[in-house]
């Protein structure tokens, strides 16, 4: 037992001594006063009618007479400790039942008071686990949800592609050559779609464990502008690129750190008017490095704005550039969950038709 346990239980010993011993003195006042009324009363009845045994009758009377007033005087005294008790014990029952928006009524300061208010406590925490148990259950079912849509359409495309060619469903080599780059369009976009959720498992794991090493996030980054170049130039999209010419050294894992970059500039394209410009800037501050990827692109509504992190949202697919692939709606979700597994941040700020993603990172981290 503890020293707060101990001293609480102290507490409530006194309390009950406290009102024993007051029973037990009003019991003994009580009975001698009400005993030696007795006495006189009977006195007078014995000298007016010769009952001479009346007084020897009296010895006997005093022990009911005192047991009478003690059991009366304690309960008197006790009464609102059990009135409490019971309250507590049909509170329990009722939260028992699975009735958790209850509380119990705390009516006390003295240890049943706070009883009541860890019973309180409890049902609330008990509340919350369950809530959060379904919120987890609910995560799951849209899980498995979002996977299902978004590998059954590549996954249908590939069979009916195989099918064509299993069954010789072509006219020249040409449309042959056709479903065959299809057939691997398509199995590279469920190879995308899988590597996202394996990414994203990963991420969201408590195992998670970052590789960190000192990095030039100056290298990092213009050399992953270098290789993304070329595939903007192919959608119209020019690149704005302010990242300075010096190195940056940071602790970061470069690998999920490129991803997250990556998913921000293929987010961009995919959004950005067509012909457009998407504009890349970096700047080291006094303890964080920061990272915006800006563009323009169709505004969105509050409501698109609050789900825009979220996984497996995707904003209408009208607003995708034609001939990039429909992604998973995990990209700002692992983007995020990187940033945040490094200690910052990654936040957008839109206004009208203008997205600037900033990325927020520690210099020092370690």
């Amino acid at each position: 037992m503890t020293k707060p346990q101990s001293k609480q239980t102290k507490k409530i010993q006194f309390h009950i001594l406290n009102r024993l011993v007051i029973s037990f003195v009003i019991s003994i006042v009580g009975s001698v006063c009400v005993n030696n009324i007795l006495i006189m009363t009977a006195s007078k009845i014995s000298d007016g009618l010769e009952w001479h045994w009346l007084l020897n009758f009296f010895p006997y009377v005093i022990t009911p007479i005192f047991i009478l007033i003690f059991t009366f005087t304690f309960l008197i005294a006790t009464r609102k400790i059990v009135r409490d008790l019971v309250s507590l014990e049909q509170g329990l029952q009722f939260i028992s039942e699975g009735h958790l928006d209850y509380r119990v009524a705390v009516n006390r300061q003295d240890e049943l008071g706070r009883v009541a208010t860890n019973i309180n406590l409890m049902t609330e925490q008990l509340q919350q686990q369950i809530m959060k148990e379904r919120e987890l259950e609910k995560s799951k079912m849209d899980l498995i949800t979002g996977i299902s849509h978004d590998l059954r359409t590549p996954l249908t495309s590939i069979i009916g592609y195989i099918e064509l060619l299993r069954t010789n469903s072509f006219q020249d080599e040409a449309e042959y050559t056709r479903f065959v780059e299809n057939t691997y369009n398509k199995a590279t976009h469920l190879k995308k779609l899988l590597d996202d959720l394996f990414e994203y498992t990963r991420l969201t794991s408590v195992d998670t464990q970052l590789d960190l090493r000192k990095i030039d996030l100056f290298q990092l980054l213009d050399q992953m502008l270098f290789e993304f170049e070329p595939l903007a130039m192919e959608n119209g999209i020019h690149i704005e690129k302010d990242i300075g010419d010096s190195p940056m050294m940071t602790y970061i894992d470069s690998d999920k750190m490129a991803r997250s970059i990556d998913n921000l500039l293929m987010n961009a394209l995919k959004y950005s008017f067509k012909p457009g410009t998407i504009h890349i800037r970096m700047a080291m501050q006094p303890a964080h490095v920061i990272i915006e990827v800006e563009n323009k692109g169709t505004p969105l509504t509050p409501e698109q704005m609050d789900k825009l992190f979220d996984r497996f949202y995707k904003v209408d697919y009208s607003r995708s550039s034609e001939g990039i692939q429909s992604g998973s709606g995990l990209g700002l979700s692992i983007a995020r969950n990187i940033a945040e597994l490094h200690h910052g941040t990654l936040t957008l700020q839109h206004e009208d038709n203008v997205f600037k993603f900033r990325l927020r990172l520690p210099s020092g981290i370690r």
